[in-house]
């Protein structure tokens, strides 16, 4: 590249006629050059896997054929297309190269894993970056198709990598974790409303919901399988007569929760702490937890307020919502 831009811009000082006759006479006397030129990229293109580089390389040669037209200067345009036509298809055919790759990645024989961001997130992060911030300059649908199915593979890479993982806890931290650091490199060079960021959004908010009820289980999951099951009962317009009251179970959870929610919340947080490497998204999932911890604890009381449930001596025992929220509140900006 540093030889061909030396080359155009001597040719474009010197070269003082623009008719006709003085670029035959131009193409007569650098024909030769040229084709030592094109030969040269050639034998360096074969052996060029750096994607991001071809991809430079094109664009620095569509950028000298603007220039060159601007200046009135045509007699390099064949020269720029076969330059394209050498640059193109090998950034293409490297592109797929990376595609099957990343599609035949066996995580059995990666090493050792952990929930920790893997390299490969944070290179498809950096790599997609470049590309798409060198598209944005001249526009390639066929580059835009090439780099959505590079993220699929990519997507599919990191589910395999979390399927290692025996505990489904693990995997959810895993995943979360890799789309929470795709999504921060990627959100460095695009908005957030294009396709790509979109979708990698929409997979770390679902994943998020789906750890925010894993860990919630192990601590409130009676209080919440109540819930569920009596909230069903009572919106499809059951009767106190066609509702089995379990008062001994509703003692049960009432005590577990008077004496443990404090040390459950504890708990909790400090899991948050220890998994999530952003903090700042340790802060969300954490404040997530604890919010659907609350609107349970909620609800829970608001069932008990209506028949067959509402005469339980249990009901005086129950801690109030506020205190709960109170508590919850010391936790808040942990990280």
């Amino acid at each position: 590249p540093s030889v061909i831009r030396a080359f155009k811009a001597v040719v474009s000082t010197q070269s003082t006629g623009r008719g006709e006759k003085a670029q035959i006479l131009f193409t007569n006397v650098m024909e030769r050059t040229l084709s030592l030129l094109i030969k040269s990229v050639e034998s360096y293109m074969e052996k060029c896997y750096d994607c991001i580089g071809i991809m430079l390389c094109a664009h620095i040669t569509m950028h000298y054929h603007e220039l060159m037209k601007k200046r009135g200067f045509g007699a390099l345009v064949g020269f720029h297309n076969q330059l394209l036509q050498i640059l193109w298809p090998r950034f293409t055919f490297v592109l797929s190269q990376n595609i099957h790759s990343i599609r035949e990645t066996d995580p059995g024989r990666l090493t050792e894993l952990d929930t920790r961001p893997h390299f490969i997130t944070r290179r498809f992060g950096e790599f997609y970056s470049a590309i798409h911030t060198l598209n944005d300059k001249f526009p390639n649908d066929q580059t835009v198709r090439s780099m959505s199915l590079l993220q699929v593979e990519v997507e599919n890479v990191i589910l395999r990598m979390a399927a290692e993982f025996r505990e489904r806890q693990d995997q959810l931290v895993f995943l979360i974790n890799n789309y929470d650091l795709m999504l921060s490199v990627m959100q460095c060079r695009t908005t957030d409303t294009s396709k790509e960021v979109m979708s990698i959004q929409e997979l770390l908010n679902k994943r998020i919901n789906e750890y925010v009820d894993e860990v919630l289980l192990p601590h409130f999951g009676g209080m919440i399988s109540f819930v569920k099951d009596n909230e069903k009962m009572l919106e499809s317009g059951a009767g106190g007569s066609q509702i089995k009251v379990n008062e001994s179970y509703i003692n049960q959870i009432v005590r577990g929760f008077n004496q443990d929610h404090k040390k459950s919340i504890d708990s909790i947080n400090s899991d948050v702490m220890r998994r999530f490497t952003n903090f700042n998204n340790g802060t969300v999932i954490l404040q997530s937890a604890l919010t659907k911890m609350i609107q349970y604890y909620s609800r829970f009381h608001k069932i008990l307020s209506q028949p067959p449930f509402k005469t339980l001596p249990c009901r005086m025992d129950m801690i109030n919502v506020h205190h709960v929220m109170v508590e919850v509140k010391k936790y808040k900006n942990q990280f």
